[in-house]
């Protein structure tokens, strides 16, 4: 009897160490640790919470305290803009993956693990692409000409089933980046080398928010403010309120000779706030700027 119930217990400790075993293989997320360089967009996508950063070789994840990355589907994610169902992206299929190059305007809905085609595959990698978290309407700097647009600004209130000619009166100077608001289109923001712009009718026109001399560097909607980040003598995190004008200096790290690229709220917490740079370091806010903890120092995980 003692050695049946050796034998049975055996046989149980081999089946939850190959079904525990199977199940991590099975997952598309995995602990990551290490280096992330090239981050081409950040976000808190879909409703998990995570925070995550689009690179060069796929998506890597920052959720409650501990890293992960993709076990697949490491495409070169530009343009990307997280939404409350998962994120829209452009870029290039990696080098294992059969779709075309470049990927067009793609969208997710699992956290990565698929992607389905908006527009464009195997036509246009749109790097300057703008995304409503909430109504998923699409601004877009088209490069070249493709099979249905000319070179020129553009936006969709379809998901991308029509698009229309935007103006883009005022903005001037090389684009660093595009932002939608979550769910009202007619505000959009744009970073670009002579500062930061804002419209308020839906890119037809744009005024500088930002003085002469003061570079663009990013830009973020929630539903009550624009962030934007920008460089004058020195690296500045700003948010702007349209209702009534106001612009406010937030507290941030030292960023010497760097600045922001890409910033995030977090749409769950209203306190929750996250910035990467142009040189790869990455930093959170939870309690509203006052204080941050880094996530990346010189592209590696913290």
């Amino acid at each position: 009897m003692k050695q049946k119930k050796r034998t049975i217990g055996a046989l149980l400790a081999v089946f939850l160490l190959t079904g525990c075993s199977g199940e991590a293989a099975d997952s598309f997320e995995v602990p990551f640790e290490g280096d992330m360089n090239h981050v081409h967009g950040l976000g808190f996508a879909g409703n998990d919470e995570g925070l995550y950063f689009a690179s060069h070789v796929g998506l890597k994840i920052y959720r409650d305290g501990e890293w992960f990355e993709t076990t697949d589907n490491f495409h070169d994610y530009m343009g990307f803009n997280a939404t409350e169902k998962g994120f829209i992206t452009s870029g290039h299929p990696s080098a294992d993956s059969e779709l075309p190059n470049p990927l067009g305007i793609q969208r997710s809905v699992d956290g990565g693990e698929t992607i389905e085609e908006i527009a464009f595959q195997g036509e246009t990698d749109f790097h300057a692409m703008a995304v409503g978290y909430n109504s998923h309407d699409i601004f877009l700097i088209n490069p070249a000409p493709n099979s249905l647009l000319e070179a020129g600004v553009y936006r969709s209130l379809d998901e991308g089933e029509s698009w229309e000619p935007v103006k883009a009166d005022g903005l001037e100077g090389e684009l660093a980046a595009l932002a939608l608001h979550p769910t009202d289109s007619e505000f959009v923001a744009a970073a670009t080398s002579t500062g930061i712009y804002f419209s308020e009718d839906a890119g037809e026109t744009f005024q500088a928010l930002t003085a002469e001399g003061e570079r663009g560097t990013a830009v973020h909607f929630t539903e009550e403010r624009l962030y934007f980040g920008s460089f004058g003598t020195a690296a500045a995190l700003m948010q702007y309120t349209s209702e009534n004008e106001t612009l406010e200096k937030l507290n941030m790290p030292v960023l010497p000779d760097d600045a922001i690229a890409f910033i995030a709220e977090n749409p769950a917490d209203e306190q929750g706030l996250a910035f990467y740079t142009l040189r790869g370091d990455a930093y959170l806010s939870e309690d509203g700027t006052k204080s941050w903890e880094p996530l990346l120092k010189n592209s590696k995980t913290q």
